[in-house]
């Protein structure tokens, strides 16, 4: 029997929707030569990760082990499979492969971070192969909601493993490669161990629907509008904005892109060629001249974010273009769990405006890039692999995924964030387990998610602040009355005293009546006086705030 194995691990992706990453591996156990497929992000928000910029998989596992990484595989250009490319490149230290237009966005985030764009390779599409250690790997084409998706054949001595990246079943796709099943069954023909799928939709029991069903609905929609028209989309579904574009063009409308992320998109899109024919556009500084009735806007900013273009426009101005009483604002894009508040905040603020609000609830003006129940049955029979291995879904998808490859005969197995499966024999098995979690981009600095950071600003944001500050002279006796800063909290207290003023005097009594033992031990003297404010404030306010103490001593 041979002693090497084939293992995937995923690191993100796996459990949650986002911040996807995933390892395969062929060798002597913790000896295996390593590739990864995917470096992705997620989103931070106020609740469970206040101040925080970005979100990205913990590749501490990964860095140990560096000199075994042979490549990293891109599968397409979405921010949760290439947006910590450029933060984790220089922990990682192996070159980026990707398609042409994938690489494009690949090459931007390495130059953000002052890394030559030669660390990325230009990729061909299947048969065309990589070769990375033991590994081939090939890029095939799929289609999504973004330019040149791509599933990969991994081709190892123990046999084929197909990554399906995110998917969906389009044959009609408007931008990029129609999904090609006689491409897929000859990717099949010399057998398939194991198809690592996504999961993203195994509960939407219909067949998914093509993205050329959604220009006729937003052609007539834009059509009969009266007034200006603002649409928004996730700026890299391509297609979608090439359709709101043309729609507006037929209508009769100039048409203005508005935030970065979209221009770059199209951008990039034009450049590498997927993208022909767009629209002539015009800039903001031209709409303002402009009736508004012969104008679409199409604006970053479809999940609610705060500083994208809906957001500001929701809020009154953004480069000077303003929304009025009669203009209507489409939501060509479904809401991702998690953003509703976000999206239901600015809907409420255009509404104030007078402003009319279309969204997706009909399904008439958004299709989605993932494939449907059906769907990921229909690939299954044409890869017709040993294995299924679900990926790319919380855990409800994961679990949904593994019963319904099972049902239809196949070996299965539900494999989260941190559990290496080894793929070796005919049975997939759980070979060990990794400690994972995730690192939190604050400002400039990354920061592990157990490192306490984001806990004790959380714990601030809930109970508020105090500091006090009290000085010891060479006696080590107090100089006079400790005093504090209060931040986050009410400054009266119960008795419509300044809460201030309590817990000077508090911490007063508190220094004059302690030992010697306590007035020489600094942590000491932190510790009591700690337990002193919050004893006080939960007595006047009801809140245990957090403390910091600052004890200056004279010498």
């Amino acid at each position: 029997m041979s002693s090497e194995r084939l293992i995937y691990l995923p690191l993100g992706g796996a459990g949650e929707i986002g911040m996807n990453c995933y390892v395969y591996g062929y060798g002597a156990p913790d000896k295996e030569r390593l590739i990864v497929v995917d470096l992705g992000v997620t989103f931070p928000d106020m609740d469970g990760s206040p101040g925080v910029d970005l979100i990205f998989p913990d590749v501490a596992w990964l860095e140990e082990r560096r000199d075994r990484i042979e490549a990293v595989f891109i599968t397409h250009a979405h921010e949760d499979h290439v947006g910590a490319v450029g933060h984790l490149f220089e922990r990682l230290g192996a070159k980026v492969y990707a398609r042409p237009f994938t690489a494009n966005i690949a090459r931007g985030k390495l130059e953000e971070h002052g890394f030559s764009e030669q660390a990325v390779q230009t990729c061909s599409i299947w048969p065309e192969t990589v070769t990375a250690g033991p590994f081939k790997v090939g890029f095939v084409p799929i289609s999504h909601s973004i330019p040149e998706s791509s599933g990969l054949v991994i081709d190892s001595p123990a046999g084929r493993v197909v990554h399906s990246g995110d998917f969906k079943l389009d044959e009609t796709p408007i931008v990029g490669e129609p999904f090609d099943p006689a491409l897929w069954a000859e990717v099949a023909r010399p057998g398939v161990k194991a198809l690592v799928c996504d999961s993203t939709n195994v509960f939407s029991p219909h067949e998914g629907r093509s993205e050329a069903t959604v220009g006729p609905e937003i052609e007539t929609l834009i059509s009969n509008a009266s007034g200006m028209v603002v649409a928004t989309t996730f700026a890299s579904n391509v297609a979608r904005v090439k359709t709101l574009a043309e729609a507006g063009a037929r209508a009769g409308r100039s048409v203005c892109l508005l935030g970065r992320a979209m221009r770059r998109m199209i951008e990039a899109a034009i450049q590498t060629g997927v993208l022909k024919d767009f629209p002539t556009v015009i800039g903001p500084e031209d709409v303002v001249q402009m009736p508004r009735e012969n104008v679409l806007l199409l604006v970053t900013g479809s999940q609610g974010e705060r500083r994208a273009a809906s957001a500001q426009l929701a809020r009154g101005k953004f480069h000077g273009i303003t929304l009025a009483e009669g203009d209507l604002f489409l939501f060509s894009s479904k809401t991702i769990p998690g953003n509703e508040r976000g999206v239901i905040r600015i809907i409420n603020q255009l509404s104030e405006q007078g402003v009319d609000v279309v969204d997706d609830s009909s399904g008439r003006y958004h299709v989605s890039g993932h494939a449907n129940r059906p769907d990921l049955e229909r690939l299954q029979q044409i890869v017709d692999p040993q294995i299924v291995v679900p990926m790319h879904g919380e855990h409800r998808h994961l679990r949904e995924h593994t019963r319904l490859a099972q049902a239809n005969g196949r070996a299965a197995v539900l494999a989260v964030n941190g559990m290496m499966v080894d793929l070796s024999g005919n049975e997939p098995k759980v070979a060990e387990y990794v400690e994972t979690g995730r690192t939190y981009l604050d400002g400039s600095v990354q920061i592990g998610a157990l490192d306490g950071i984001v806990r004790d600003r959380i714990r601030m944001a809930l109970n508020g602040h105090v500091i006090v500050t009290v000085i010891m002279d060479e006696e080590d006796e107090p100089l006079g009355d400790p005093w504090c800063e209060v931040m986050g909290l009410s400054e009266m207290g119960r008795n419509n005293t300044p809460l201030v003023d309590i817990l000077e005097a508090d911490l007063g009594q508190f220094l004059g009546r302690a030992k010697e033992k306590t007035l020489t031990d600094d942590d000491r003297m932190e510790d009591e006086m700690r337990r002193v404010v919050r004893q006080t404030c939960q007595a006047e306010i009801g809140k245990k705030p957090e403390v910091s103490v600052i004890v200056s001593r004279l010498s």
